[in-house]
């Protein structure tokens, strides 16, 4: 294990992966002082990889925590990130952050946790038909026209049926939102082109039902961490079903305002739709599905068999997990 060899107990660590020598952002998110850096690496990462204070997980070393999790989960994609929250879960984190190197984080970032407090007021969304599957938390922002990656597109129209009311409850999962090239998916990209700064006004808000969250600026009760997994060979629907999934579970995310400023790495739009074309077709059944009685029976339906297997491999590494909350959304 590079970088300090030794892991040391942290309350609260951030979790990364790359295949840049360190950026901008991760300098940052390594000079935290309340904070303990992972950073996992892959078979496209440089060799001299090092960070000044955390820690740096190259390949190997996560082939000989599991290999068999390692062989399921494949090389040179996002998802070797799992490997980082296995090992912020042994440092004893109370709080997980999981970032993307590419999203700078603001002053303050990382302060002042709602899901850190017993009860949180935030604005509650409600569909106003009933009929409402699932909330985008963009639409209700000052950018309405644009929409987040992973929401059902068959679904734009129901954006605006919703009613909120100011409630007050607690949370398990904090997902702030990103300035400059936000984080909607590949067609909504393609038609916008959007540099955005999102009022704060905004948030905090929350929902009654499903809404897709990501893994690129969010912050993780360690309750949530036996059971949330980016999903291997799903494209980029990795973060956003593992979102849907522990949703399901019973655990309760809550939107707030922007505390990175994303400069994304480059991407090709094209191979991006592509990448996110499973999620066209399926998010809504998927969705349906979770509102049964077994959520992992959903998930096993929709994804790979491999993709499954990995889900269950990195779910034994938490015996100690205990069974999922009841669902508190709304069917």
């Amino acid at each position: 294990m590079s970088g300090n060899a030794r892991v040391r107990p942290a309350k609260k660590v951030v979790v990364s992966t790359t295949i840049n020598p360190p950026t901008e952002a991760i300098e940052r998110f390594d000079s935290l002082p309340d904070w303990e850096l992972v950073v996992v690496g892959d078979a496209k990462t440089p060799k001299d990889y090092r960070l000044r204070r955390g820690v740096y997980l190259p390949l190997e070393e996560q082939m000989k925590m599991d290999p068999h999790l390692s062989e399921l989960i494949g090389h040179n994609c996002i998802q070797r990130r799992n490997f980082g929250f296995l090992i912020a879960h042994r440092m004893g984190a109370d709080i997980v952050a999981t970032v993307d190197d590419d999203n700078i984080p603001y002053e303050g970032w990382g302060q002042g946790l709602l899901i850190e407090s017993a009860a949180v007021k935030a604005r509650q969304y409600t569909p106003s038909d009933g009929v409402a599957l699932c909330f985008d938390p963009v639409h209700f922002t000052n950018y309405p026209h644009l929409w987040h990656r992973g929401f059902p597109i068959d679904r734009l129209r129901e954006r605006g049926r919703y009613r909120n009311e100011r409630v007050e409850t607690r949370f398990d999962i904090q997902a702030d939102f990103w300035d400059g090239d936000p984080d909607i998916d590949a067609i909504c990209r393609m038609e916008h082109s959007p540099e955005c700064s999102f009022d704060p006004a905004c948030f905090p808000m929350s929902t009654t039902v499903f809404s897709p969250f990501n893994s690129q600026n969010t912050f993780l009760r360690r309750e949530v961490l036996p059971h949330y997994f980016m999903l291997p060979h799903v494209g980029r629907m990795d973060d956003i079903w593992a979102g849907y999934l522990v949703e399901a579970m019973g655990f309760r995310v809550v939107y707030q305002r922007p505390s990175v400023r994303q400069q994304r790495n480059p991407h090709n739009l094209l191979k991006d739709f592509e990448n996110e074309s499973l999620g066209y077709l399926r998010t809504s059944a998927f969705l349906e599905g979770l509102r049964g009685a077994n959520p992992l029976l959903a998930l096993q339906r929709l994804v790979p068999e491999r993709t499954f297997a990995a889900y269950l491999a990195y779910r034994k590494h938490f015996p100690e997990r205990g069974e999922a909350r009841n669902s508190r959304l709304t069917s």
